[in-house]
């Protein structure tokens, strides 16, 4: 087992190093290589202006949140949650917990009712176990429960952008969020890797129900 588990990440450090995205995000000192898929996005989508008011889902280690202040400038406010520990980021403000968590969700309502919200992004995906009979419905649950919140709080002309995976569950998903927001568009960016399942879906202008 020693053997096998060392073989992987000898591997895997292979693969690091040979990263383009990798290597670039140590020279610019930025957090994860994530901020080029997101990046990568925002130049298809341009979903940043400055003053825009930001939730990232998920958001350690707080790549995505850095490269959102950096977008938003002083006139915004990017708000993280992961319930991972997260660096300090200037023009971030950080909360601590776990968005399927009631309390949690409790206190981000608090929070976003006091603001408009412009933009939800979300990297999150939940604990893998490589089954994909496990996992896909796993993350599809997660992708439609931060839809429906970032609907519930996002302004007539938000956005929405979360990852997901392609597959079994992956029509589900969309059709979910199509009943959610009146734009339903997936992104692949090049910073994802091509033997990855994972795609973004990014969701313009939530349906306000009249009840």
């Amino acid at each position: 087992m020693g053997t096998k588990r060392s073989a992987k990440s000898h591997a895997w450090n292979q693969r690091q190093n040979k990263d383009i995205y990798v290597r670039e995000a140590r020279a610019r000192s930025l957090r994860s290589r994530s901020v080029f898929k997101l990046e990568q996005i925002d130049r298809k989508e341009r979903l940043f202006k400055p003053g825009f008011n930001v939730l990232d889902l998920g958001a350690a280690p707080g790549g995505w949140s850095q490269y959102a202040a950096s977008k938003v400038g002083d006139r915004g406010q990017v708000i993280a949650l992961d319930r991972l520990k997260i660096e300090p980021i200037p023009g971030v403000k950080v909360i601590f917990g776990d968005f399927l968590d009631s309390p949690v969700i409790a206190d981000l309502n608090d929070i976003l009712s006091e603001i408009t919200v412009n933009l939800v992004i979300s990297d999150m995906a939940p604990n893998l176990t490589g089954i994909k009979e496990v996992d896909q419905p796993a993350m599809a649950n997660l992708v439609m429960m931060s839809a429906t919140f970032a609907s519930q709080h996002l302004g007539e002309q938000g956005v929405f952008v979360a990852k997901f995976f392609e597959g079994a569950e992956a029509q589900n998903v969309k059709k979910a969020v199509a009943q959610l927001f009146s734009e339903v568009r997936v992104r692949k960016p090049d910073a994802s890797r091509a033997k990855s399942a994972e795609n973004y879906i990014v969701a313009r202008r939530p349906i306000k129900s009249d009840i």
